[in-house]
């Protein structure tokens, strides 16, 4: 891991990227001393394509780290094998749960049924932690006009202890996201036809109405907005909770 304080290196690479498009801060960022070892962390879900995508052109072999919950959509596991054979991802690596983490938290396969933030933990946040251990930074889809803490994102942000964020497509709109991928051809998550606008695991997961906020179908009817894989102080929290 890099040493030096991670406030001081994200406010560095904030300032050197500031007026950069999100390609050229994933181009520059993937070779930049101040990010060290560099992760791509996607769900595969219905704006993924265009980060995937980005990466296959600039770095096909930037590792790119897939959270298989178990709980997915069927149409989720075979989008995730479409892109990455049509973009030549070389680097995709698949990781869950283990078989005895299941057997101890969800036998049955029912705990989202009455505790959410626990399904996500022990099926999201902790296999990812292991996943990223060996890395100094991730490269996160999220962007400001999801909302939530998400309104003041910047390109780099810190992650304590020891990681970075990086947020190429934190100034994007809505419409930025749609017209890279029409002009690029990029393949469709198939659910999206369906009113599904933010795609999540199976049981958590709704489409959303004409009007709604895109990740109003994501736990529909609680107050959880997010599965907890972005870290504050190094443990996972709820989106609006404080460190």
């Amino acid at each position: 891991m890099l040493d030096g304080n991670l406030d001081d290196r994200s406010a560095r690479l904030n300032d050197r990227y500031r007026h950069h498009a999100a390609i050229e801060v994933l181009r520059r960022a993937l070779n930049d001393p101040d990010l060290g070892q560099v992760s791509l962390v996607s769900s595969f879900g219905a704006e993924s394509v265009v980060l995937l995508h980005m990466v296959s052109v600039v770095a096909p072999g930037t590792p790119v780290l897939f959270i298989d919950t178990q709980m997915l959509f069927a149409e989720t596991m075979d989008y995730q094998l479409e892109v990455t054979q049509k973009l030549g991802l070389t680097d995709v690596r698949v990781i869950r749960a283990t078989e005895r983490e299941v057997a101890l938290n969800d036998p049955d396969g029912t705990l989202h049924q009455f505790n959410t933030d626990a399904c996500c933990n022990f099926r999201k946040t902790v296999p990812l932690e292991r996943a990223l251990s060996g890395f100094d930074a991730w490269i996160t889809g999220r962007k400001r006009f999801q909302g939530g803490e998400r309104k003041q994102l910047e390109f780099f942000e810190p992650e304590p202890p020891h990681r970075l964020r990086v947020n190429p497509l934190a100034h994007w709109r809505p419409e930025d996201v749609q017209e890279y991928m029409a002009e690029n051809k990029l393949p469709r998550h198939p659910l999206v036809a369906n009113g599904y606008a933010s795609i999540g695991c199976a049981p958590c997961t709704s489409p959303i109405k004409p009007g709604e906020d895109p990740r109003a179908g994501r736990w529909r009817g609680s107050n959880k907005t997010e599965c907890g894989i972005h870290f504050i102080g190094g443990r996972a929290v709820r989106a609006g909770a404080t460190a």
